[in-house]
């Protein structure tokens, strides 16, 4: 990350207010209400591309919490499922679309922003089609699966002059942000050493995240990304080296197209260290760092939550959120309110997350350290 970058991170935290680990139920990491204050006026219409179980589980319901955004509108090329939305969440048939004629949405004032919850491989296509439509975007992690189709989705948006914003939800999440401070405060001292990892055991061999077309990878491309970003953002550092193992498959039938588990290492500018490791045949979720004074940590680190911490100190109290209303509220009232989206969670944030998933893939598969500084 460039000193610009990093210092705007820096910039982004020290606004919102530092906080002390423990605090009032009603407030978060950094002393801000809960929930974003009620606004005058309407809230911005959102549209989900996509009705998997995300958007069913997750966004749908979320979106019932939220200040600043409702539930608009979806895009789907199953028909049941649209008439269920239109039943459950009282959707005018006027706003719901297929994939062939989502690029109609450019003429319904009632949706201001379109999120993309598609596989992978899609993100390119509806994000470039949402912005020339006139919208703007929230698009799921990872942000695609090449750099190069990260790239288009940016340019897109600023050719219509409309802001894109990445899934990344624990940005807004009061245990996730308070161990941001700890680490780039350095309030226990200069990090020395990050443990970032995360995985769990998949199902359904069938599934879309399963095939290496579609979804770029394995674990690395679905849960990886979190430890990835989870490094990042204690350090507030981009990584200048990576060194990745794969692990031998134990279950090779059913891991033809992804890799089963792998291990990763970045190197720091500062000299801070990371070892990571993702999965799709074990569980494991936690974010710790070890300082020259003390240490901290998230276990559970990057989940639905309820997320937990701990310090050399003592426990991180912090009030348990909904993330994905936190997420979608806070990009919509920046929205609302005119502002450019920070840059934490932009397009550009995304693009960087890709190339380094990309460099892990290259260290694997080379065996050889990959100097990330060029």
């Amino acid at each position: 990350m460039s000193n610009s970058l990093i210092q705007s991170r820096r910039r982004f935290l020290m606004n919102v207010g530092a906080s002390a680990i423990t605090l009032p139920v009603l407030t978060d990491a950094f002393g801000n209400s809960i929930q974003s204050e009620p606004r005058q006026g309407r809230k911005l219409g959102i549209a989900l591309v996509g009705l998997g179980s995300y958007s069913k589980n997750q966004l749908a319901p979320a979106l019932q919490q939220t200040q600043n955004c409702r539930l608009a509108g979806v895009v789907t090329g199953t028909p049941s499922k649209a008439e269920e939305w239109m039943q459950k969440y009282n959707i005018p048939k006027a706003n719901v679309y297929d994939y062939k004629t989502f690029d109609r949405i450019a003429d319904n004032k009632d949706i201001d922003v379109v999120y993309v919850v598609l596989p992978n491989s899609m993100h390119e296509e509806f994000v470039v089609r949402a912005a020339q439509a006139g919208k703007h975007v929230i698009c799921e992690k990872p942000m695609a699966i090449t750099p190069k189709a990260c790239q288009n989705m940016i340019e897109a948006c600023k050719k219509a002059n409309k802001q894109l914003a990445i899934g990344y939800r624990l940005h807004y999440e009061p245990f996730t942000k308070e161990v941001m401070r700890l680490g780039q405060e350095k309030v226990f001292g200069p990090i020395k050493f990050i443990e970032s990892s995360d995985g769990f055991r998949i199902g359904d061999p069938t599934q879309w995240r399963m095939k290496k077309d579609m979804a770029g990878g394995g674990p690395l491309m679905d849960v990886g990304i979190y430890a990835v970003q989870g490094s990042r953002y204690v350090t507030g550092e981009e990584p200048i080296s990576v060194t990745a193992q794969f692990s031998p498959k134990t279950e090779p039938q059913k891991f033809k197209d992804v890799e089963e588990t792998l291990f990763w290492q970045f190197e720091f500018p500062s000299g801070a260290v990371s070892n990571s490791t993702t999965s799709y045949t074990a569980g494991i979720e936690r974010l710790y760092a070890a300082c020259q004074n003390g240490w901290f940590e998230l276990s559970p680190a990057f989940g639905y939550g309820p997320l937990k911490g701990r310090t050399s100190k003592g426990p991180i109290e912090q009030p348990v959120v909904n993330h994905q209303a936190m997420h979608m509220d806070g990009v919509c009232k920046d929205l609302l309110d005119g502002k450019k989206l920070p840059d934490h969670i932009t397009g550009e944030e995304g693009l960087r997350d890709v190339r380094l998933l990309q460099a892990i893939y290259r260290a694997a598969e080379t065996g050889r350290k990959i100097d990330l500084k060029a």
